[in-house]
């Protein structure tokens, strides 16, 4: 019976509670005591027994130890720290769910140690963004590089043109057409500062005959003896004053239709002409290097270098030409394109200049139907009273 009852004592459970803490114990402190006691001399394995049974097992299952021997138990004060009263604050893992546990020491040395090994897990952010600002920096460097060099050779090259000792690439025939066009635009701005000119005198002649007309009228109202003569002449100032004003509009219209074409379409045209002569010249420069390092020694490191320079000749030349051939497209159609505009705003302005001076009213009436233009309304270039304020 006794024996039956050390049985059930030795599988006894101990209550957990669901934090995993042992219950609360009346003999916590008697049991804390014994345990102590026991750790440091050790327990007596002559008076020791393994139960082979189960709970409530027969007597018979219970061996005696008495011949087992072995070393006795290491006094491990860690052990004893789990059972007393835990230290404040809260583990970072267990504060959302409102629990206490003991902070250990152990555990902040070995978290300290593996953030040692492994520092990079705390710091990928930071060398990522270093990372980036690092390859960020390079590319500058290496983009400054490059047009430090490319800038070195193009001028190299320039002055060896200027002075007679480099050779460069001529395509005749497009810069004869390249020289037309730039003395057709210098032209064609000696048309535009012309006819901006006519348009400022005659807009004053204009105004003068208005205000000379109103004149007339007013005199002829207050001079009776006098009033069919100011009538006939201010009559003839305000007819004058209209064709002046249709006049205006035709003129107005041929001076923005050509600024389009000269200050848009052949500007246009003449940028791409100077992308044109810098690949030409950066072409020639790279020309001029790769000549260079060819007359030179023939070494693995001179190898190397002839190398790197045909493979940036071959590109700068697919440039140039690429952009030779659209120089060449942009100068047709522009040609094509000037033709069609001069030949209707000429046409425009001869009929228009001729039909006021012929005093043909019907005929410039015509003449601005025809072209399509649309008088302003008198006063419409003045600003409004309210942006007078």
């Amino acid at each position: 019976m006794a024996d039956n009852i050390m049985s059930k004592a030795a599988t006894m459970e101990i209550p957990i509670n669901s934090n995993g803490d042992t219950g609360t114990l009346t003999e916590d402190d008697s049991l804390e005591q014994d345990l102590q006691q026991v750790m440091v001399s050790g327990p007596n394995l002559n008076e020791t027994s393994i139960v082979s049974g189960g709970y409530g097992g027969p007597a018979g299952g219970i061996i005696p130890t008495s011949s087992i021997k072995g070393p006795g138990v290491r006094y491990n004060p860690e052990y004893l720290d789990r059972g007393r009263a835990p230290a404040p604050g809260l583990d970072i893992r267990m504060k959302s769910r409102g629990v206490n546990l003991p902070y250990s020491n152990a555990s902040a040395s070995r978290l300290a140690h593996h953030t040692n090994q492994h520092p990079g897990s705390l710091n990928h952010n930071t060398n990522s963004t270093e990372e980036v600002s690092r390859g960020v920096a390079v590319e500058k460097l290496d983009s400054v590089k490059k047009w430090g060099i490319n800038t070195y050779k193009c001028t190299k090259q320039m002055f060896s043109e200027k002075f007679g000792r480099g050779s460069r690439t001529v395509d005749l025939e497009l810069e004869a057409q390249i020289d037309v066009l730039r003395d057709t635009k210098s032209k064609y701005e000696n048309i535009l500062r012309l006819a901006t000119a006519l348009i400022t005198h005659f807009q004053s002649m204009v105004q003068t005959q208005q205000a000379l007309g109103d004149t007339f009228t007013d005199l002829s109202q207050k001079s009776p003896e006098l009033q069919d003569e100011f009538g006939y002449n201010a009559e003839t100032q305000k007819l004058l004053c209209k064709n002046g004003e249709a006049l205006l509009g035709a003129i107005n219209f041929f001076v923005s239709s050509v600024n389009t074409l000269v200050n848009k379409t052949m500007e246009d045209t003449l940028m791409t002409i100077r992308h044109y002569e810098n690949a030409r010249l950066e072409f020639d420069a790279y020309r001029s290097d790769l000549e260079e390092l060819s007359l030179g020694p023939r070494d693995a490191a001179a190898m190397v270098r002839i190398e790197m320079a045909q493979q940036e000749y071959h590109t700068h030349r697919e440039k140039y030409e690429r952009l030779r051939s659209d120089v060449s497209i942009k100068l047709k159609f522009l040609e094509e394109n000037k033709v069609k505009v001069m030949h209707k705003q000429l046409l425009l302005f001869h009929n228009a200049i001729s039909a006021y001076f012929a005093g043909n009213q019907q005929q410039l009436e015509q003449t601005l139907i025809q072209f399509n233009v649309k008088l302003k309304p008198p006063g419409s270039d003045k600003p409004s009273w309210l942006e007078e304020q």
